[in-house]
């Protein structure tokens, strides 16, 4: 007998979609999944954008007001696909009602935001997940499992690189992920939180790092009405952006190992441009998210002019075997969301966690605010837990 888990989506931009269509999903690639998920309510502020997607996908009640989700008794667990400074007030409600937690990153403005929603989730005794993605795909936890048995040595530097063109056309509105009350960091916690996550996920803790950020486009146009997305908003009234379109960052790991962490908001020519290189002692492993299902590897004892192979992903890796049944079948952005749904709702049906968790959350964010001390103070700085 499988359970229903009633769920419900609070804020449906194009991420509560994601999260939705995964719950929808989850138990064709997963059958044997203990819990079933129940689309009961959705909410938004935005008029008719909650009512739409009820009818759209199928949930049962929508409302405007987020605290009717933490009141209803059929409401079992909750995605927060919200904007970011809306992230603590909803996420520590709907843990302190009882409420299993699947929220989105950066969790907040800072690490204090962070660690407020992962403290509610352990006092009420629920389930928490984060929606770092980029950790689901199979050929990351391929490359995570060679690194952690010596297949290329021991790790000596590494690169992680995020940049993205949503923000660089000078026409984009200047909506709250530009406002430093409602936004907090800019291209920190969208996309750098990204990478502190993976680069714990490779190489472990951050003991200190060094970092610089810029604004390259200073004023934006303020929206006409509600926007989503990345909305454009030529001819209207010009305001400040007040936080970073850029960071780049040196890396001390705890091992010994030095890496750089580098996010753009605004690269132009750039579509996604995600991923990572891990360079050590024997070899080196190379993955590009426009790629996904390959990893570049580079293993043995040639050292100079040692060859680098591509490694199409397959069942043996990571969770793919859930999507397809052979190496070189693609897997997508939206299949690490279901992967996401599933860890989640495991974690709830075992009441063990599995997957990224408000803890992984707090040490990104951690690594974030550090980052914003070390570029307004020109110093080293080390993520305070």
């Amino acid at each position: 007998m499988v359970d229903a888990l009633g769920v419900a989506v609070v804020g449906f931009g194009w991420m509560g979609r994601v999260h939705t269509q995964a719950y929808a999903r989850v138990r064709h690639h997963y059958p044997h999944l203990a819990l079933r998920p129940e689309l009961v309510t959705v909410a938004d502020e935005v008029p008719g954008r909650a009512e739409e997607a009820a009818d759209r996908f199928g949930f049962s009640s929508a409302t405007r007001d987020w605290r009717e989700v933490a009141a209803d008794p059929r409401v079992r667990a909750v995605s927060v696909t919200a904007p970011n400074f809306l992230h603590r007030e909803i996420g520590v409600v709907m843990a302190e009602a009882g409420k299993h937690l699947w929220i989105e990153k950066p969790v907040g403005l800072t690490t204090a935001d962070a660690r407020a929603v992962a403290d509610a989730v352990t006092r009420a005794g629920v389930q928490g997940a984060v929606g770092f993605n980029y950790r689901n795909a199979p050929a990351v936890e391929a490359a995570r499992e060679l690194i952690a048995d010596g297949g290329i040595g021991t790790v000596t530097h590494a690169r992680f690189r995020f940049f993205s063109d949503y923000a660089a056309h000078p026409e984009g509105a200047l909506t709250w992920r530009y406002e430093r009350q409602r936004g907090g960091s800019g291209v920190l916690g969208d996309l750098a939180s990204h990478g502190a996550d993976l680069a714990w996920f490779l190489l472990g803790d951050i003991d200190s790092l060094c970092a610089d950020t810029a604004v390259f486009l200073p004023e934006r146009a303020r929206p006409a009405s509600a926007t989503a997305g990345h909305a454009r908003a030529a001819g209207g009234v010009k305001g400040p952006v007040e936080n970073e379109d850029y960071v780049s960052c040196l890396l001390r790991f705890a091992s010994g190992a030095r890496g750089v962490l580098e996010a753009c908001r605004v690269s132009v020519g750039e579509q996604n441009g995600y991923g990572f290189e891990v360079h050590g002692t024997r070899g080196a492993l190379f993955w590009d998210f426009r790629r996904m299902n390959e990893l570049g590897v580079s293993r043995g004892t040639d050292y100079q002019d040692q060859p680098v192979s591509t490694v199409y992903v397959g069942p043996g890796h990571g969770e793919f075997a859930a999507f397809q049944p052979g190496a070189a079948n693609a897997m997508g952005y939206d299949d690490l969301k279901v992967v996401e749904a599933y860890r989640f709702l495991r974690s709830v049906a075992e009441d063990t966690p599995y997957g990224a968790t408000p803890a992984d959350a707090v040490r990104s964010a951690a690594v974030l605010d550090a980052m914003a001390r070390s570029a307004a103070g020109g110093a080293w700085e080390r993520p305070l837990p």
